[in-house]
């Protein structure tokens, strides 16, 4: 009887000993096997881009449009020599998940032409920065490190602006000094209009061809022109179009240098082949 009476005794000290540990404390503690300051959620993780792959980027242009960027491909005789031309060679890369490209070179009798598409995946190793945000960043320093001018107001734009002013502005503006005039040349264009020199130079590029930002060309895009400084040799031109569709940023850099020192590489030209290019490639990416 003893013997019975002491195990319950050890039992109920037990129970009691148990239920400090794991019981709430009486002024609303947590529990032991509760986390101070967790709210309850986890941190949501940033998505993943669109892209896990890259096309192949030899392959990704077609013979129509290389016949169009690459006009001397049409002038090789040679069967070897214009499949060669057509094929590209590779650029070179470690990792072909993250980053291709191709480069095509063609002279003939009138100019030598480079074609370089670049194709580049980008991934946040950051929990809290998606692969998109992180393509962002990216595409913006590169817009940055292209300097592209700010946009110039256009001849519609400054009418609109004058239009707009008040008549006590236009009534002062009459009343100042004739002398505030701008002088006029001997053939009578006014010396202070900007279409004077620039029809003077054969360089000059207008507005509308400036480099500058690309509307409906991906998540975003922009243009750069560069025309290379007169020297012994004839002028190149580069022109560039990168895009950003997701977490891919497109690439695309257009050279032409005449074979004839003094003709200058039609801006226009390049540009609308470079940009109808990079169409091709945003609609592909997005099929």
């Amino acid at each position: 009887m003893q013997r019975k009476a002491y195990v319950s005794g050890v039992a109920a000290l037990l129970a009691a000993l148990l239920a400090g540990c794991t019981g709430g404390s009486d002024d609303g503690g947590t529990a032991d096997n509760s986390n101070p300051g967790d709210t309850g959620t986890a941190a949501a993780e940033a998505q993943p881009g669109r892209y896990r792959t890259l096309p192949e980027p030899c392959g990704a242009v077609s013979q129509e449009t290389l016949d169009s960027l690459l006009p001397g491909i049409r002038q090789l005789t040679d069967e070897e020599q214009r499949e060669n031309a057509y094929a590209g060679d590779p650029t070179q890369t470690f990792d072909t998940d993250r980053k291709v490209g191709c480069r095509w070179k063609v002279e003939s009798t009138e100019a030598t032409d480079h074609l370089l598409v670049d194709f580049e995946r980008v991934v946040s190793y950051d929990n809290a920065v998606s692969d998109d945000s992180e393509a962002e960043s990216l595409f913006a320093t590169r817009e940055e490190a292209a300097d592209l001018p700010e946009p110039t107001v256009s001849a519609t734009e400054s009418e609109s602006e004058s239009e707009s002013v008040s008549p006590s502005d236009s009534a002062s503006q009459s009343s100042s000094p004739s002398t505030a005039s701008p002088s006029t040349s001997p053939s009578g264009s006014s010396a202070a209009d900007p279409s004077s020199s620039a029809s003077s130079s054969p360089s000059a590029t207008p507005s509308d061809l400036q480099p500058r930002l690309l509307d409906g060309l991906g998540d975003e895009a922009f243009l750069d022109d560069v025309l290379s400084s007169a020297g012994s040799t004839a002028r190149q031109r580069t022109v560039t179009v990168a895009f950003r569709t997701s977490n891919v940023i497109v690439t695309i850099q257009y050279e032409e240098q005449p074979a004839t020192v003094g003709i200058v590489p039609d801006s226009k030209e390049m540009q609308d082949r470079a940009q109808k290019l990079a169409s091709q490639l945003a609609d592909s990416l997005a099929d």
